[in-house]
């Protein structure tokens, strides 16, 4: 009987970048760490909708460039393994997928470490000369629609999904897959994850559900 492939699903804020997010990431090459921090409070405290919080960032970042983008990406405190995690993946027939609510121009490095798809809200190309397409930035339900989509590119089920996350954005996603990893994760998580990891290696939350071969 062939064995049964598994997607694994990957948020990236606060999940593979820990204690942080692009976001702090990008604004911290601009100067900008009070600025971001505040709109942050707006975002996560007081209901501020995604697209709005993309609209506003892309007022802060007026002014940036690919070069400042890289410096961020490169500087983010990345977890240990990620790149390794993702080669274990792929040597065993399975897949790998970031699905992340920040920009597409940070999210889709990612498929350089391994990544087999890499989904990121749709922003304009830096440096901006467009505003930000609000129809593009993506919610928490959007995650479940991108699984849903990528499931279908590769022939799996929900069913043969493992989630990693770490807050409220990742709640949705958690709630259809039958085996989820909170990774540093807040109290939004609880009760919907199948497993828990705190520390700074994603090898050592993938053996939660993929143990040692």
């Amino acid at each position: 009987m062939a064995r049964v492939r598994r997607l694994h699903l990957f948020d990236l804020d606060g999940t593979l970048i820990r204690g942080s997010a692009a976001a702090v990431e990008i604004s911290r090459q601009l100067g900008l760490s009070a600025e971001i921090a505040e709109l942050e409070a707006d975002f996560f405290s007081r209901g501020m909708a995604p697209h709005e919080f993309a609209v506003r960032a892309r007022e802060l970042w007026a002014d940036l460039t690919v070069a400042q983008v890289s410096a961020a990406f490169e500087g983010a405190p990345w977890l240990a393994g990620i790149r390794e995690v993702w080669a274990d993946i792929r040597s065993q027939g399975d897949y790998c997928a970031v699905i992340s609510l920040s920009p597409d121009f940070f999210v889709t490095r990612l498929l350089d470490w391994g990544a087999h798809a890499a989904h990121g809200s749709r922003w304009p190309v830096v440096p901006f000369t467009e505003p930000v397409d609000r129809a593009g930035i993506l919610s928490p339900a959007a995650k479940v629609k991108v699984a849903n989509r990528l499931c279908a590119e590769f022939g799996v089920r929900l069913d043969d999904c493992v989630a990693y996350g770490d807050s409220m954005s990742d709640a949705e996603i958690f709630a259809v897959v039958p085996r989820a990893v909170a990774v540093n994760a807040d109290h939004h998580l609880s009760g919907l994850a199948t497993h828990t990891y705190s520390g700074g290696d994603l090898r050592e939350a993938y053996q939660l559900v993929c143990p040692v071969r």
